[in-house]
């Protein structure tokens, strides 16, 4: 298995989502959000000043997008961007990926800390920011909570926790909230940063610094290893029209220096399995 080159001159890329026909995403050091149709034909959408990273859309149409650099959420309907949501009384790092639920649900990682500073690594929270925009905490103790998915039914909510080499599954009740937190896999070696996740319940994984992007099953069996060394895989999503196009976020590297680059690609493999839940 093997990934063609699909669209390129990203500076860095993020949370790709398939969205109303487009495969849409966050190219943060250049604050734009983007979307490209499946002819690789890409316009910026708009442009977020505190960095957009996370992307998603409640069932009335309104994209929500988090702001990185000043912990917000951002709302961007009829042209125009607003604040819906601060979330800065609970990241203690920088906002990074996100997804919205059947409910308009929004539920945001952050970083926890600053690892380019060489601050200690320490553990943070999931945000949830209703549609009423009022803001929750909605787990704790999460090492990194970076890509997040939810299954079809919406009973279940599984987090990559990038550092911690692992993800993490919780129920998710009828108000939101989160319980029984339990270990869903542990995939040793590997840095889970965005997932998608398919119609059969395993998890499409971007591991960044393992150069690879791999298919794992509940329990940590990995079904599909795809070697992208020396490129690293930052972020993935299953779409197109029978969403059986895994789009994959590539880049020679990550961290603040990448500002300076055009290094970004997305990737394309057609999979057997098509995509499911959400994001």
């Amino acid at each position: 298995m093997k990934l063609e080159p699909f669209l390129s001159g990203l500076c860095f890329g993020e949370a790709p989502r398939w969205h109303d026909g487009r495969l849409w995403f966050s190219d943060f050091y250049i604050h734009q959000v983007r979307a490209v149709d499946e002819s690789g034909k890409a316009e910026t959408v708009v442009e977020v000043p505190g960095r957009p990273s996370g992307l998603g859309w409640r069932p009335d149409g309104t994209m929500l997008i988090v702001s990185m650099t000043d912990r917000r959420l951002m709302r961007f309907s009829t042209g125009t961007l607003s604040r819906e949501a601060e979330l800065g009384s609970l990241a203690t790092g920088q906002c990074n990926d996100m997804v919205v639920d059947g409910h308009g649900r929004a539920y945001v990682g952050n970083f926890g800390y600053d690892r380019h500073a060489g601050e200690a690594q320490r553990t943070t929270c999931l945000i949830r920011v209703d549609p009423d925009r009022s803001v929750h905490r909605a787990a704790d103790d999460l090492l990194s909570p970076n890509g997040t998915v939810i299954t079809p039914d919406g009973g279940t909510m599984i987090v990559a926790e990038t550092f911690a080499h692992r993800l993490t599954a919780f129920d998710v009740a009828a108000d939101g909230t989160l319980s029984n937190r339990r270990l869903w896999a542990t995939i040793e070696g590997c840095y889970p940063d965005g997932i998608c996740l398919d119609a059969e319940g395993a998890i499409w994984v971007s591991d960044p610094f393992g150069h690879r992007v791999l298919r794992v099953l509940e329990g940590g069996r990995i079904t599909h290893s795809i070697d992208l060394a020396p490129r690293g895989a930052y972020a993935c999503m299953l779409g197109g029209q029978d969403r059986r196009t895994l789009y994959v976020i590539t880049n020679s590297g990550s961290g603040p220096a990448m500002a300076d680059k055009r290094d970004g690609r997305i990737e394309v493999l057609r999979v057997d399995v098509p995509g499911a839940g959400w994001p």
